[in-house]
């Protein structure tokens, strides 16, 4: 009932959650992510499934390197791709590019993230870098609508 295009999926943690989206035409666009619904096997499912009904993939991508890189990979096999989500771009930049824990990944070369000529990811992780990190928990915002129910950040 609007012509505003609709994008789902971020946090589907299988394909079984798509299906009502793709099959009654609810979604342009379905945003998995990859390190939620399930590595590269489901998200190609996934892919697929879009493809044979005209919706494009729009990978939801905030993780960090790791991430990055198989949604990289993913990107380069889905024809039906559309947009791919960034931490890296010159106006938001979360700190997932710490190149003292990740010394080797796909670096965004402009508006694209060159796929890489080796095997693997391309991404390489300095353990020794992770061992010493300090982590403390986050506690993530909890907003809420003006009738008081709780929402997404």
């Amino acid at each position: 009932m609007t012509q505003i295009p609709f994008a789902v999926g971020e946090e589907f943690p299988s394909k079984w959650q798509a299906p009502l989206f793709i099959d009654d035409q609810l979604t342009q666009f379905m945003r998995l992510d990859i390190c939620n619904i399930g590595g590269f096997t489901e998200a190609m499912k996934l892919a697929g499934w879009c493809e044979t009904s005209y919706i494009d993939v729009m990978p939801h991508n905030p993780l960090g390197p790791i991430c990055t890189a198989a949604t990289v990979h993913l990107c380069a096999a889905v024809p039906n791709l559309s947009w791919v989500e960034t931490r890296q771009s010159p106006v938001e930049n979360l700190g997932f590019h710490d190149t003292r824990q990740f010394p080797e990944q796909i670096d965004l070369v402009g508006p694209v993230y060159p796929v890489p000529g080796v095997p693997g990811l391309s991404v390489e992780v300095d353990e020794t870098a992770l061992i010493i990190a300090v982590s403390a928990p986050v506690e993530c915002p909890h907003l809420q609508r003006p009738d008081g129910s709780v929402t997404n950040w």
